[in-house]
């Protein structure tokens, strides 16, 4: 600044600096102005233009702009330029003018270059850092007084004009402002070009100004500086102002994707297929700026209510009725989903139409025929290709929603599921006896494993007076809940019935005999099993003082027998019906007891037919008589490692094939050394 006052005569106690330094110094400051700018973080926050383009008006180019005026306000004033004691005040305004511009000047030019190359390629960045260094160097050249002859200078000019407007062609950000954002847009660069045509005829009046004058090469800068600024502006200003025809194309296309967006966000908002259904025909309606529509629904696939099958907009029920009835039941040919005029299909001929155009759409799915939409226009031929390409987007969005919703419920479903199956498992796994009966007697080894989470397999035990155990085991037909439902009931009525008799008239009546016990258990089940369900069962009361036991079997796997006195294993060979095959007082007839007469070390393994059947490769059932092969290999063993031998042998058989069906496995050894019999 001191050195412009002085080189201007306004603070003659300054001195007569030379002209070079006055250009130096001025070179100085434009080069730091522009390099601060240049590297400083870009001014475009996100999409922020319209604040950016504000951010201009709001900073230096006010203050400047203010001064400015200040000085063309005061000479239009008066019929002379202005000498003596204001002389000093008006140089100081110019020189803070000029830093003002410079730095105005710097501030739009990164703001047009950050605009510029907002979402640009790498290309577009390296032809920019061209157009920059060979601007800077022009304008540099200009300040420090070198002027190449007009046949280079202004091909020069114009080549960097020419380049500027290929660059000035890039302004991708103008797409993302909305109509509004655009007029202020619009409004905004034509305040900065205005204001930069101020600074040019500013400097314009003041270069003939002898109490102002400045160096000539800093004209010629500052005019070339303002034509490049002037010319930013006007670009933008041209592109933006021609981009207002196409804002509410753009417009309506962002609305379609954001509407686009709620129908594929409405699962992680966890609304409902009604929800979808209003959002499609809202959406629909918007789109094509539909007169009237209306949407059936298939409520048998749609996933809505009988009464919440068809919605409406802008027509009456009545009047979609009228017009449903017309087009028929087979209302859509092949491809044929735009009608341009109504009056001429037919059914509608020879009848006028409130409106003229229809589009009939679809909404298909992988598997179901959800609905069909229609939308109405009472002008006709105004229903295009793009409307129906755009429609079939939001139907097949809808339709894809409502079949994440259904995967939703039913994942939700199957979670609740397996939750409930968790509590069943933990509660049938509670009615598994955990402490085996022990006694001096016999040894009891057990084994069960359901198929899926809950099974319906059981077994249990009960001491009876008299030193004697009562030993059940069962199996209810299917698996799964219903199954394990059963054998919980099951279970009951074998501790319900198992209860002392008062009214006995000795000890040994009090409590059923196992035929008994079955009778009265397939009446108990009468009532709470299904017709197609039935129970197998088998009821042992082992009576140790008299070394036998007497049983029932109700149709279940024959028990696996070792006789110690005889060396040999062997099935029992006994009839039986299953519970629930015959549900009344003749099932009586098809049970009847067993007694066997124990011996020291016989073994008893009674199972589920889990154990037997279980497959292995090709198919193969494990079978009867492997069992009975392992029990003459094992027999001379504890219970417990009669059971693992067993298994281990069965989880062989059956390596890398699933379970099918419960196995449980008991193992009862009569201890070889018997305690004796209380007198």
């Amino acid at each position: 600044m001191l050195s412009a006052l002085s080189h201007s005569g306004a603070g003659p106690w300054l001195g007569t600096w030379p002209e070079w330094a006055t250009q130096l110094a001025q070179g100085v400051f434009v080069l730091s102005i522009f390099l601060y700018y240049r590297y400083r973080p870009t001014p475009l926050e996100g999409q922020a233009f319209v604040r950016l383009l504000r951010q201009l008006l709001m900073g230096p180019g006010l203050l400047a702009l203010a001064c400015v005026g200040l000085h063309l306000l005061e000479r239009l004033a008066k019929d002379q330029p202005v000498f003596g004691s204001n002389s000093l005040f008006f140089s100081s305004v110019y020189t803070l003018n000029l830093g003002l511009f410079v730095i105005f000047l710097a501030r739009t030019n990164y703001a047009w270059r950050a605009l510029v190359l907002f979402r640009s390629s790498a290309r577009l960045q390296r032809e920019w850092t061209v157009f920059e260094i060979l601007l800077g160097a022009t304008l540099l050249f200009r300040l420090g007084g070198i002027n190449p002859p007009g046949y280079i200078g202004i091909p020069i000019v114009v080549g960097l004009g020419l380049y500027g407007i290929y660059l000035s062609g890039h302004q991708k950000w103008v797409a993302y402002l909305s109509q509004r954002e655009k007029w202020r847009a619009v409004l905004l660069q034509a305040g900065l070009l205005l204001g930069v045509l101020i600074f040019v005829q500013y400097f314009r009046l003041t270069q003939a100004d002898p109490q102002l004058i400045a160096p000539q090469p800093q004209h010629a800068f500052l005019l070339l500086t303002a034509f490049f600024s002037a010319f930013y502006a006007l670009m933008g200003l041209l592109v933006t102002f021609f981009n207002l025809p196409i804002a509410d194309i753009i417009e309506q296309r962002r609305n379609e994707i954001l509407r686009l967006q709620r129908l594929t966000q409405i699962i992680q908002r966890g609304q409902t297929s009604v929800e979808v259904y209003h959002i499609l025909l809202e959406s629909a309606v918007q789109t094509v700026q539909a007169d009237a529509a209306w949407l059936d629904l298939d409520p048998s696939h749609a996933r809505v209510d009988v009464n919440e099958a068809t919605f409406y907009f802008n027509l009456m029920p009545d009047q979609a009725g009228e017009l449903r009835e017309r087009l028929g039941e087979n209302n859509l040919p092949e491809g044929d989903f735009i009608t341009n005029d109504l009056q001429l299909r037919p059914g509608f001929v020879g009848s006028p139409q409130r409106f003229r155009s229809l589009l009939q759409l679809p909404m298909r799915g992988l598997h179901y025929n959800y609905g069909m939409l229609y939308l109405l226009k009472i002008e006709p031929h105004t229903f295009d290709r793009e409307d129906l390409n755009i429609l079939q987007t939001f139907t097949s969005q809808a339709v894809l929603s409502i079949e994440n919703l259904e995967l939703v419920r039913t994942s939700l479903e199957n979670q609740r599921t397996q939750e409930e199956l968790k509590i069943a498992s933990q509660v049938q796994e509670s009615l598994i006896p955990k402490n085996l009966p022990t006694d001096n007697w016999f040894e009891i080894s057990s084994h069960s494993l359901a198929a899926k989470e809950v099974g319906g397999d059981f077994y249990d035990f009960l001491h009876l007076p008299g030193r004697r155990l009562a030993v059940i085991i069962g199996d209810v037909s299917g698996k799964g809940v219903t199954a394990a439902f059963h054998m919980a009931q099951m279970k009951g009525i074998f501790h319900s019935l198992m209860q002392e008799n008062p009214l006995a008239k000795n000890e040994r009546d009090k409590f059923p005999a196992p035929s008994k016990f079955m009778a009265q258990a397939n009446a108990a089940l009468v009532h709470c099993l299904e017709k197609s369900s039935f129970i197998t069962s088998s009821l042992y009361i082992i009576d140790y003082e008299q070394g036998g036991f007497v049983y029932a079997r109700a149709g279940h796997c024959h028990t696996l027998y070792y006789h110690a006195l005889r060396e040999e294993v062997f099935y029992f060979d006994s009839a039986g019906l299953g519970l629930g095959i015959i549900r009344n007082e003749s099932y009586e007839k098809h049970i009847k007891n067993q007694f066997y007469d124990y011996s020291p070390g016989d073994v008893m393994v009674i199972y589920t037919d889990g154990i037997v059947e279980a497959r292995g490769e090709g198919g193969a059932e494990y079978g009867e008589d492997r069992l009975k092969l392992r029990l003459e290999e094992s027999y001379f063993q504890s219970a417990e490692d009669i059971k693992s031998f067993i298994l281990a042998d069965l989880n062989a058989f059956t390596y890398g094939y699933p379970i099918h069906d419960d196995q449980t496995l008991l193992v009862i050894k009569f201890k070889s050394a018997q305690p004796l019999p209380l007198p």
